[in-house]
């Protein structure tokens, strides 16, 4: 069991103390925590009196917030260990909330509008593609299903996928993981030490950050925007800091939507050959490109390891991700796999395999979708809520709302009430910051993109009626 200390949490909450009493203003900001999953099942709360003279408040508003906690099931008292956050999943819906079917029903529930992942359902034509799986399943059945590397037809599918976009790729050099997020893990532990520094841009996929902290890496967070990546830190960090990784979202940025231009791309393989860094690049949105005229995918050149995954151009249900590297690094990071798991499912990779040579019609299908509904979201923006500055992007999934104050946090309360899930800027920072962000997916359909924003709207209405949030206790500051 993990413990938070009274510091480190009342650094979390931000300026928390947006409404009265002060004890469910408390209680919501630590609820917003545990829905983010930036305090997860099984973290031990600092004790009432020690978070208490952290957020100078009494002891009494801090025991106030716990019971409330209890109540709705996000936090458990456990004996001798205090108040022990529970996973969102058994806690009770937060006050304002019908989990019975009304606007504000539990996650999943079809009115419900779910943008916390930046996901879609399943792409048309994935059924056919799995019954064609099913056919060939029976050649593998006489082996034992232990498919550490990846069965040779997907090994074989993903290499010729990379050749023809022009990385030379053979088959040894194709390593199957269980999703990107699995790959991101094994190649942390594979070239993290205790104490080993971590490049990742801010914000950023906070998931990954957390497979390189769990190896032993200390973020170091290189600014990104809308507008790109902040060169002169990127330098600063490289020369300076010599990480031992770094982990970049080139194509269609998580969360911002930026692409990284091609110079700056050879500015990062040569600054990464100089400092001994390994260059870890996911390129699961790579493909999602759907502004007018835009130039199909090209993998990141030179000698970086690449991530892939089918999670986002197909559906996140097919758990099938890869590394692409030096038939070495493969050799290297199959030797950290054994521990953790056996390998990845064979008949779901039979699936990849059938999926991966007909990606681009996928894809298409794809892109299609998300740019009626990356328009619809902007013209309802520009017609409801004409202060926020939401930049358009090219592709990828989501962009990233400047709101203009910092109440992403209050927001997303707001909005949850009425039964719209999202994900608050903090969440996507390596330490607290861009409260004054919201990440926008548009991943519905554009009549229901169109519904976020009437939600948003509202919500927004109410949160501008909030009292201007109290300044941090002056020793936090």
């Amino acid at each position: 069991m993990t413990t938070i200390g009274a510091r480190p949490l009342a650094g979390l909450l931000g300026p928390w103390r947006d409404r009265s009493p002060a004890y469910a203003a408390l209680a919501d900001r630590v609820r917003l925590l545990v829905l983010d999953g930036r305090l997860t099942a099984g973290t031990r709360l600092a004790a009432e009196r020690e978070l208490a003279a952290a957020l100078g408040v009494s002891r009494t508003t801090v025991a106030a917030a716990y019971a409330a906690l209890r109540e709705s099931g996000h936090v458990v008292s456990v004996r001798g260990s205090g108040s022990v956050v529970q996973p969102p999943a058994a806690a009770a819906p937060a006050e304002g909330e019908d989990a019975g079917g009304g606007s504000g029903g539990a996650p999943g529930h079809p009115q419900v509008l779910d943008l916390v992942n930046a996901a879609l359902p399943a792409v048309q034509g994935l059924q056919e593609v799995v019954e064609r799986a099913v056919r060939a399943l029976p050649r593998h059945l006489g082996g034992t299903g232990y498919e550490m590397r990846g069965v040779p037809e997907l090994r074989e599918a993903v290499a010729r996928r990379y050749t023809e976009r022009g990385l030379p790729t053979r088959p040894d050099e194709v390593l199957v993981t269980v999703g990107a997020q699995h790959a991101i893990a094994l190649l942390a532990r594979t070239f993290l030490r205790p104490g080993d520094r971590a490049l990742v841009e801010t914000p950023t996929y906070p998931t990954a950050v957390r497979a390189l902290t769990a190896a032993g890496g200390r973020a170091l967070p290189v600014p990104v925007g809308p507008g790109g990546w902040d060169g002169e830190a990127l330098r600063e960090a490289f020369t300076r800091a010599r990480p031992a990784v770094a982990y970049l979202v080139p194509d269609f940025h998580n969360p911002t939507g930026a692409t990284m231009p091609a110079a700056q791309r050879r500015e990062v393989l040569e600054l990464a050959e100089r400092s001994g860094t390994r260059v870890v690049v996911d390129e699961t949105t790579a493909d999602l490109g759907f502004a007018p005229g835009a130039p199909a995918w090209v993998p990141f050149p030179g000698d970086v390891v690449h991530v892939g995954s089918l999670a986002k151009s197909v559906w996140a249900g097919l758990r099938l991700g890869w590394v692409r590297a030096d038939a070495a690094t493969v050799r290297e990071a199959l030797e950290h796999r054994s521990p953790t798991d056996l390998g990845t499912p064979v008949l779901e990779q039979l699936v990849g395999a059938e999926v991966v040579d007909v990606l681009d019609a996928f894809a298409d299908r794809r892109r299609a979708q998300l740019r009626a509904s990356h328009d619809a979201l902007h013209e309802a923006l520009a017609e409801r809520l004409p202060s926020w500055r939401v930049p358009r992007v090219a592709g990828g999934l989501s962009t990233w709302a400047n709101l203009g104050a910092p109440v992403s946090s209050s927001l997303v309360l707001a909005a949850r009430a009425r039964g719209l899930l999202l994900s608050t800027g903090p969440r996507f920072s390596v330490d607290g910051a861009f409260e004054r962000y919201l990440r926008l997916p548009f991943t519905l359909a554009p009549e229901r993109m169109r519904r976020v924003v009437d939600v948003l709207a509202d919500a927004w209405a109410d949160t501008a009626r909030l009292p201007q949030a109290l300044p941090a206790p002056e020793a936090l500051v």
